[in-house]
């Protein structure tokens, strides 16, 4: 068994798999809402399934990218619960994760999908995964203009989706071959069924040095003083 958890973007869930089948997921579709719930997430799943977390196999968690304060609050616990419980961890990229929840779907034969988290301004975190789930293109912060993934979409259709492909559509929709799926958000199931795949393949994580994939380098951004100076 699997314990999965997801906290990459507003969404913070956990699920729990036997050998790749879901046994049960608790999501909350909240902004910031990691680091007060995802202890009790985990907590509901335990009960409601009579578990014992000395059961498990391993940990999986969402390494991103994302947000920074998300990915951190989803790492720390994976890894606290693996030192815990002398478990394996197993890291699933946000974006393939994705882009597996799509391929879920009736899909147009030969798509393939491109999953989107929202950056700053016209920019996101994204991929390029085939119909197949084979990665074409690795995960990259790009920067949308109406020229993206021109000669792409002049070979093939393209399904964008997730959080960042809104503010991208107005620029892409003209383009024949490029669709849009919407609602499609990070979420523990898919991440525990891909980590089912690469427990098989026993592709565990260093707990010790193990680090999120923050692509980019935190900003941080000055606080906003509550004094009105005199």
């Amino acid at each position: 068994m699997i314990l999965s958890i997801e906290t990459a973007t507003d969404v913070c869930s956990v699920a729990l798999h036997n050998e790749g089948q879901l046994l049960a997921s608790f999501a909350l579709h909240l902004p910031q809402a990691h680091g007060k719930h995802l202890a009790s997430l985990i907590d509901k799943l335990k009960q409601e399934l009579s578990l014992d977390l000395r059961q498990l196999s391993a940990i999986a968690v969402s390494k991103g990218p994302g947000s920074y304060t998300g990915l951190r609050i989803g790492v720390a616990t994976a890894k606290g619960l693996c030192y815990a419980l002398q478990k394996p961890l197993i890291a699933v990229n946000t974006l393939e994760a994705m882009a597996y929840s799509a391929r879920q779907y009736n899909l147009i034969q030969d798509a393939w999908i491109c999953p989107m988290i929202d950056a700053r301004r016209m920019e996101v975190y994204c991929m390029l995964i085939d119909h197949r789930g084979k990665v074409q293109s690795p995960t990259e912060a790009k920067i949308i203009d109406k020229d993206s993934f021109s000669e792409l979409l002049s070979e093939r259709y393209v399904i964008f989706c997730g959080n960042g492909m809104p503010k991208c559509r107005s620029l892409l929709e003209k383009r024949e071959r490029a669709l849009f799926m919407d609602h499609v958000v990070p979420h523990a199931e898919a991440v525990g069924a891909l980590a089912w795949q690469r427990f098989q393949e026993g592709a565990f994580e260093d707990v010790a040095y193990f680090e999120p994939f923050y692509l980019k380098d935190f900003i941080a951004g000055k606080p906003k003083s509550k004094i009105n100076p005199q």
